[in-house]
């Protein structure tokens, strides 16, 4: 009997400290989640969710129109447009003739308002832009076409670059005003 009563002791828990859940805000944990060397990685949740809403909303819309056949179309080498606005980030890839293989844009991620014009929004639309046409194309070396003074404009080309896409050239073609319009009137203090 006394066996028995050695077999029913309580088992022992072990005890856990407790944790204090630390606040950080949505963008800083969405940039710690991102980096660089993003071919491994994958698109954030939040951002793979939006993109399958607005996949779903296009395709109801595409089986309205007939589907033409398409023959598989291989371009390896493109070009790549980048205008990065005070605003906003668009990326636009484009065979050697300049028709549009694939495009992305910072509202198209999800981003709004002061977020769109951030580094981290280019990232995460050129990451979009290059899966798109690498999958659908085969694209492997672009020659990008840089156009705005925003700060996305570093971000989205360096993305390029780690997102496998080989960067054979880099031009600026930001317009430049040959004193175009009048400026204002200066400030009275």
């Amino acid at each position: 009997m006394s066996e028995e009563v050695k077999k029913e002791e309580t088992p022992v828990v072990e005890a856990q400290e407790p944790t204090t859940p630390v606040k950080e805000d949505k963008e800083d944990q969405e940039t710690a989640e991102f980096s660089f060397d993003s071919s491994s990685e994958e698109l954030p949740e939040e951002i793979k969710q939006k993109l399958e809403k607005n996949k779903a909303a296009r395709s109801k819309k595409k089986l309205i129109k007939k589907k033409k056949r398409k023959t598989a179309r291989v371009v390896k080498v493109g070009r790549a447009y980048i205008q990065a606005t005070y605003n906003n980030t668009m990326i636009t890839l484009a065979d050697t003739n300049g028709d549009v293989i694939s495009w992305a844009s910072a509202g198209l991620a999800g981003f709004k308002g002061a977020k769109k014009a951030t580094p981290y929004a280019a990232q995460i639309i050129t990451k979009i832009a290059t899966q798109k046409a690498k999958e659908e194309f085969g694209l492997q070396e672009v020659s990008v076409f840089v156009s705005g003074v925003g700060t996305g404009r570093e971000a989205a080309i360096r993305a390029l670059n780690a997102n496998g896409l080989e960067v054979t050239s880099i031009k600026d073609t930001t317009s430049v005003p040959h004193n175009g319009c009048r400026p204002k009137k200066p400030r009275r203090v």
